[in-house]
């Protein structure tokens, strides 16, 4: 692979701080409620999940240029769930959600989504390794 960008970022721990090599992100950590945590600070879960829904807007954008499709009004979240995994550890799954416009709620919808999911990024790094399921609304 030829890298053309490299992102940098410092972490001391889930209850702790993240930084960017740029200083553009400086976040608190914290474990959320739901894990023990008192919640006062973002968590490694929701970076990923707006990292993957960011990178994958961008990918159904590409597709959606490629094929002529005006895809501007799709609206995606990402959820990103935590969980312990059948030997004792902890794993991750995912929840792409598509809000589509009207003219795309329809099977052309769902081929884009596929496509962009094909091309995405962060698909690639998940696919075979979490859960990763695509849902239209």
């Amino acid at each position: 692979m030829d890298v053309l960008y490299t992102a940098v970022a410092i972490a001391n721990g889930r209850d702790g701080r993240a930084v960017s090599s740029d200083g553009l992100l400086d976040v608190q950590l914290a474990f959320p409620v739901a894990l023990g945590g008192d919640g006062k600070g973002t968590n490694p879960e929701q970076l990923f999940a707006a990292g993957y829904a960011a990178c994958f807007s961008s990918a159904l954008g590409a597709v959606g240029r490629e094929e002529k499709v005006d895809v501007s009004d799709v609206s995606l979240t990402a959820e990103v769930g935590i969980g312990k995994d059948d030997t004792g550890g902890f794993a991750l799954a995912v929840t792409l959600r598509a809000e589509l416009p009207g003219h795309l709620e329809n099977e052309e919808g769902r081929r884009l989504l596929e496509r962009a999911h094909q091309v995405c990024p962060y698909s690639k790094a998940t696919r075979g390794n979490i859960p990763v399921t695509l849902v239209v609304e």
